[in-house]
Formats: structure tokens, sequence, C-alpha cells
């Protein structure tokens, strides 16, 4: 929870704007307050391994605007910093809590400027459903990839007029995030480097997801270091060959990028193994994994 001096510093940092969002954006606000996992989740472990202090930090939830919606977000920065590097943390398809803004603070730690918007807010709470399949059905198959860059566009323009720099940003995440870590890697002017952990890198287009990783390879615009488990049962091995083959071929037509890309494969690890709150949680991958994104972040100009 936000202490006193914390909320402080936050209504200096975004004077006048209140941080109710609203009935509709209620998911991002539970994060700072360290509730909203989502009963789809479960079973979730009894006590997180990973619980990162926020003193020293300025952290808090917010709203941008994109598209005359209001985004809702929370972020985690150095106290008293600017010009900070900016990492953009995209969540599983269970939305912004209190895992995902635990490592928007370990990023702060670090020295950037964390940013986790909610990234479902315009088609629901994730926090609010039991079943997984009722969660993929009716928020996650209905979310375009179009509206999601454009509200990773949006978090960049807000971290250039609150502390960040915003020449000098990297992204993140997991799972539904990894895959997204992917496209905007792919496809932004904006980013320097992106971390994807066990994002899916191939699939089948529709009118919601027109591209996947795959088909951006041979265009990727920015470095990515994957992460993944060589037990995940959801994203097999040859999807991953076949990755890195559609980069090799494009390193061979002279993008540097697609060459520069990486691939680290845990062999013991499964799906989610940085997620300790649930029990795929493996934590030496998951901190080998923690400690390359730092470095790949230093090694890609985001010191």
């Amino acid at each position: 929870m936000l202490n006193t001096d914390q909320q402080t510093d936050f209504n200096a940092l975004l004077p006048g704007q209140s941080s109710e969002a609203g009935p509709t954006r209620r998911t991002a606000l539970k994060a700072a307050l360290g509730v909203g996992y989502a009963a789809a989740a479960m079973p979730i472990m009894a006590q997180t391994a990973v619980k990162t202090s926020a003193e020293g930090l300025t952290t808090g939830e917010f709203t941008y605007e994109v598209n005359g919606f209001k985004v809702p977000a929370f972020f985690a920065a150095p106290a008293g910093k600017t010009n900070l590097p900016v990492v953009l943390v995209v969540h599983e398809i269970f939305g912004v809590h209190e895992y995902i803004a635990d490592t928007a603070r370990r990023f702060a730690k670090a020295g950037f400027l964390a940013i986790a918007p909610e990234l479902f807010a315009r088609q629901g709470d994730p926090s609010s459903y039991g079943e997984m399949a009722k969660l993929m059905a009716e928020v996650v198959s209905k979310v375009p990839d179009a509206q999601v860059m454009a509200d990773l566009d949006g978090a960049v323009k807000w971290a250039g007029g609150h502390g960040g720099d915003p020449k000098k940003v990297g992204i993140t995440g997991f799972c539904w995030g990894g895959r997204i870590t992917w496209l905007y890697a792919g496809q932004s002017p904006h980013v320097k480097a992106g971390v994807a952990w066990y994002g899916r890198l191939v699939g089948t287009p529709s009118a919601l997801l027109p591209k996947n990783p795959l088909d951006l390879a041979a265009e990727i615009k920015a470095p990515v270091l994957g992460l993944y488990g060589g037990q995940d049962g959801g994203i097999p091995q040859a999807s991953i060959e076949q990755m890195k083959t559609a980069l090799a071929d494009a390193a061979a037509k002279g993008n540097a990028v697609a060459k520069a890309t990486q691939f680290v494969v845990y062999p013991e690890a499964g799906h989610a193994f940085h997620a300790d709150y649930r029990p795929s949680y493996r934590k030496e991958p998951a901190e080998d994994g923690f400690k390359r994104a730092l470095q790949w972040f230093q090694a890609n100009g985001l010191a």
C-alpha cells in the first residue's frame, strides 16, 4: 500500500490529477494495494517469493489518455530522479496486479521509470474472473493488437513528461505480454530493446491479431532477448526454432537487429517460471532471467 509520503510524492508528480480511475478501471488501482489476482490464476502460492520494498521509490497508480480513453497504469521510479530510462512492463492475461507491480518496483530499484499499463481496461477486469476459458473468451480475445500498440505509445508519451527519457525505452512482458513485447519491438520506433518472457511466437492471423512475432522477424526494429522454458507445453521448442531461422534469414539480408536478437531456454523450466505467486515459479531461472534482462537493457543503451 502507498504510504503517506509516497502518495504525496505521487500527487506532486501529477498536479491536479485524481488517482480514482472509475469502476471500469479498478484493476490498476488494486495493483498498488497488493490485491486483484484473478481467481482464474489459481492455484496461487500462499506467499509471493519476491517482495520488493518501495523504500527510496515513488510509486502509484495514474491514468493517461489514448483516443479519448483513460488508460489506468501503475508506475515506480527512483524518488527525486529525472531523465530516467523507461521500461514498459506488460502483464499476463491476469492483468495488472501485485506481481506486476512488484516487477515494476524491481526495475525502479535498478534505476528505471517502470510503467505497467492495464491493457485490458476497455474490455474488462481480469480480477473478476474465476474461469480461464471465460476470461480468454470475454476479455483477452477481444483486445486488438492495434489498441495495445497505441496504449504503449501513450505510456511512452506520458513517461516523457514525467521524469522519463523517451529516447531510452525498453519493454518487457510475460506470457501474453511476452508476445506483445515481440510485436512492439518489431514495429515501434520508440523502443531500443525488449525482453520477452515465454511469449507466443506463432499463430493464426485474425482481424484483431493480424501479425505474430514470426511475421515481423524480417523487419524487427529493436533487439529482443527471448527467455523461455524447455518444458513449456504451450510454446513448442519448434516454434522457437522457427523464429531463430526467420531471424537468421533476416540477418543474412543485412538486418543487424535480427542478428543481435537472442534466446535463452532454461531446460528444466516450464511456462510462467518468473511468476513468483504461482506454483510454476522456478527461482534460479527467474533470477537469472531478470539479471540477464537488466544486462540486456544496459547493453542496448538503457543505462
